[in-house]
């Protein structure tokens, strides 16, 4: 049985939750809580597998408490998180101090959804608390980046665009990778993080300004080149289209009916359509498979894949289905994700 314990000061919130997971016959609410205060004395009493939290609550805010939590007995947080602007750089601030996911407090709304809602949910649950949440994951994510320089080998890079697919633990991940690399990185990135659309800007510009290389949230039109990353939008995909001097960035809502919006499998298909061998998979954290087909068709055009170690990621559903596949190149764990995206570029 899998103890949750609900952390929130809306009274409609806490009903909410508790009632799509008391569904679950596998899943039981322990407790449910109005602040961060009353959330943390509750960790220490009833020990629950999981904690949702909401980040804006009076008393002690649920920044406040996850760091209590992290530092005392870390276990899996799921952050509640409004879809604006403010709530996303909370909500990843919340993942760099050891959050693991989020929910949308759009859960909480009654719609044509709430099936597929409730099912979310109820997966991000048993899932985190399956793997009982990976404190090497969480700690390695967290600390220092080590900088990372081209490798001293002759001639020009093989591989010259890197395309990311992530999911749930992403952000402090991707993070991490991106800060660690130098300003003369001489390859393009393209990010697909599994990520609403208020919180793909916010999370751009973070990585923008702990990284020497450029981020921003992709725009049609933009141009792939070396020292620069784009990051998906939220809810809408984006592929590469192979023009004769430059490789330029389309945003697109097609394929509409894909599972994933961005999609990793149609990002890094599109790698493999547009420069072929010339391109890098990197398949780092989350659940599913998604990035998996994109992976095949790459490696059938002679490109290289890498995907994260089971014992780095927060959940290991993507790279585990490229790992299954016998598609990655190598197994990475973090800590040397970036020195070996570097060292795949020049293979």
């Amino acid at each position: 049985m899998i103890k949750v314990l609900v952390v929130d000061d809306s009274a409609f919130m806490r009903k909410a939750i508790s009632t799509m997971l008391d569904k679950d016959p596998d899943i039981s609410v322990v407790g449910v809580a109005r602040n961060g205060r009353e959330g943390l004395d509750m960790v220490r009493r009833l020990d629950p597998d999981v904690v949702t939290m909401d980040i804006e609550m009076p008393e002690m805010d649920g920044l406040t408490a996850l760091r209590h939590i992290m530092m005392e007995s870390p276990r899996p947080v799921l952050m509640v998180s409004s879809l604006t602007t403010e709530g996303a750089e909370s909500t990843l601030k919340a993942m760099e101090l050891g959050a693991v996911d989020f929910i949308p407090k759009q859960l909480s709304k009654v719609s044509l959804d709430i099936i597929k809602i409730e099912r979310d949910l109820i997966e991000r649950v048993k899932t985190v608390a399956a793997r009982k949440m990976r404190h090497t994951a969480a700690r390695s994510a967290r600390r220092t980046p080590r900088p990372v320089a081209a490798p001293r080998v002759g001639g020009r890079p093989q591989r010259d665009v890197v395309a990311i697919g992530v999911s749930t633990g992403g952000p402090p991940v991707v993070q991490k990778i991106l800060s660690s690399l130098p300003a003369d990185f001489p390859a393009g990135i393209v990010i697909a993080q599994h990520m609403p659309a208020a919180f793909t800007g916010p999370f751009a510009a973070r990585l923008d300004g702990v990284s020497k290389i450029k981020v921003k949230e992709a725009e049609s039109g933009d141009i792939l080149r070396p020292g620069h990353a784009f990051v998906a939008p939220g809810g809408r995909h984006i592929v590469l289209d192979q023009k004769i001097s430059r490789i330029e960035i389309v945003v697109t809502d097609e394929p509409a009916e894909a599972l994933y919006k961005p999609s990793a499998n149609v990002l890094i298909s599109s790698v493999a359509e547009a420069v072929g061998r010339r391109g890098l998979g990197v398949i780092l954290t989350g659940m599913g498979n998604d990035g998996c087909e994109g992976v095949r068709d790459l490696k059938a055009k002679g490109g290289r894949a890498l995907a994260q170690s089971d014992s780095t990621c927060v959940v290991y559903g993507m790279p585990k289905a490229v790992v299954e596949e016998n598609l990655a190149d190598e197994i990475v764990d973090l800590d040397d994700m970036a020195e070996s995206i570097l060292a795949n570029l020049y293979k």
